[in-house]
């Protein structure tokens, strides 16, 4: 059985490049009826940030990543969490030291390689066993290193890359174990994916040469290396990555921008993945069903938010009314100026126009914003209106409001046929006269309708007296 996983660290946010891997693993699991399992990898115990592990848990089932084993699900092969698995990874470093594949250091990092400044130079490789053994055994600190050979070259064939062939002497002797006792990630990760039978890696290009370091400890410990697929990196643009350290958008960034779930996993996989009928917009169990590793790029991505706010407005547009206001709900809430308004109705008038959720604010700026306007924006060569007819047309509109406003719409026809005017022409300067703003999310009767009577009545005298 296929089993994959994500292993992230908890250092906060989900990255959008780490819910990437994530949604690989779970779309190559999945295409091929295999596990997703979800590990914590949190060695690195000064790095981790409080709360970071449930932020994790609740991004990826929010993001429809539901993964079959996991610190919070269980399963056989648990605990999940790394830090929870300290006392198993001394034996197999044990282990290695006993085939030659690792040795003990007492030197700290003392030690550098005349050629690098930040090669370990094998000091302590030269101790024998006995030695190390006996300076363990008298209580003095040590580290374990791996023993990497000083010759040959480490070869294995990545599923999107092909052969991969890293010198060895281009290596260094990582620390394994750590004076704390706690594995590396580069040890750890080994030792719980063989332990949990994962046998297809999903990660980052970065660790194209850490896999040679990898298969020798694999090797040294006489297991079956797995199968690896290595991705190119999202970037922010043609030089550098997007990164969770220089503050890009996390997941939960952009649903808090507005954006819907299933829009923000559709768009990341496309940044490094084609489906062969080059389908932009995807749903997640289409994406299963057309997840390949032939489309995966050798190439970067560059994260282009203006496309994904495009697929986004796609998912917006196809939403049902009621289930469009349920999510837009917390975004009208949290807009100060549609207080006291009808919030359903404003959704209605939203829907069509919203190309993320958060557009609600910014739509509905007319409502607080009406002073001061500017009165050029009656001139409109389409309509051959201006500033001059809109004042000589409002006192009859705001007398057509008092009178007619629950017919507004057959109102402002029937009054633009007895002026011989354009229909358009009136409903321009009607809408103008109420909103101040070149754009609004519906027409005059609609705005007037949010609005109500005495708003409209308010702002039509307003704005006669102002012109």
């Amino acid at each position: 059985m296929v089993r994959t996983r994500f292993a992230p660290s908890p250092t906060g946010y989900l990255h959008i490049g780490g819910l990437r891997t994530a949604l690989y693993a779970y779309l190559f699991a999945k295409a091929n009826g295999g596990k997703f399992i979800l590990r914590i990898e949190d060695t690195d115990v000064n790095r981790e940030v409080e709360g970071a592990k449930k932020i994790i848990y609740r991004t990826l089932k929010d993001a429809g990543l539901v993964y079959d084993e996991g610190p919070d699900v269980g399963g056989e092969f648990g605990p999940y969490i790394q830090s929870q698995r300290k006392d198993l990874y001394l034996t197999y470093a044990k282990q290695l030291i006993a085939n030659g594949g690792a040795y003990y250091c007492f030197c700290g990092n003392t030690q550098r390689d005349k050629t690098s400044p930040v090669k370990y130079n094998k000091h302590c490789a030269k101790l024998s066993q006995k030695e190390a053994a006996r300076r363990v055994a008298a209580g003095e600190p040590y580290v374990i290193r791996q023993n990497v050979p000083l010759t040959g070259a480490g070869v294995y064939t990545d599923t999107v890359f092909g052969e991969i062939k890293v010198e060895y002497k281009d290596l260094s002797d990582g620390v394994l174990i750590k004076s704390d006792g706690m594995p590396t990630y580069n040890f750890a990760n080994v030792i719980d994916d063989y332990l949990m039978n994962i046998n297809y890696v999903i990660r980052g290009v970065e660790y194209l040469d850490q896999t040679a370091l990898y298969n020798l400890i694999y090797q040294g410990l006489g297991w079956k290396i797995p199968h690896y697929i290595h991705l190119q990196p999202i970037m922010r643009d043609a030089q550098n990555k997007l990164s969770k350290r220089h503050g890009d958008a996390s997941y939960e960034d952009f649903i808090q921008k507005g954006y819907l779930g299933e829009a923000i996993v559709n768009y990341i996989a496309l940044l490094g993945w084609c489906p062969k009928d080059h389908r932009e917009k995807l749903s997640l169990a289409e994406m299963i069903q057309a997840f390949s590793t032939d489309g995966l790029s050798k190439s970067c991505s560059i994260f282009d938010e203006d496309k994904m706010r495009w697929l986004n407005a796609q998912y917006i547009r196809e939403l049902s009314s009621s289930e469009f206001y349920r999510r837009a709900l917390p975004f009208l809430q949290q807009t100060p100026h549609l207080a006291g308004y009808d919030l359903q109705y404003a959704a209605e008038l939203l829907h069509a126009r919203c190309e993320v959720l958060s557009d609600v604010h910014k739509l509905t700026g007319f409502l607080s914003g009406f002073d001061n306007f500017n009165t050029d924006l009656f001139i409109s060569e389409k309509w051959k209106t201006d500033k001059a007819a809109a004042k000589a047309l409002l006192p009859e509109l705001i007398a057509l409001t008092q009178t007619s406003f629950d017919n507004l719409s057959n109102a402002l026809a029937d009054f633009s046929v007895q002026k011989g005017l354009k229909k358009g022409a009136v409903l321009l300067i009607y809408r103008i006269a109420i909103t101040g703003a070149q754009i609004t999310p519906g027409g005059a009767a609609e705005i007037a309708n949010l609005l109500g009577k005495q708003n409209c009545l308010s702002r039509l005298t307003s704005t006669l007296n102002r012109l």
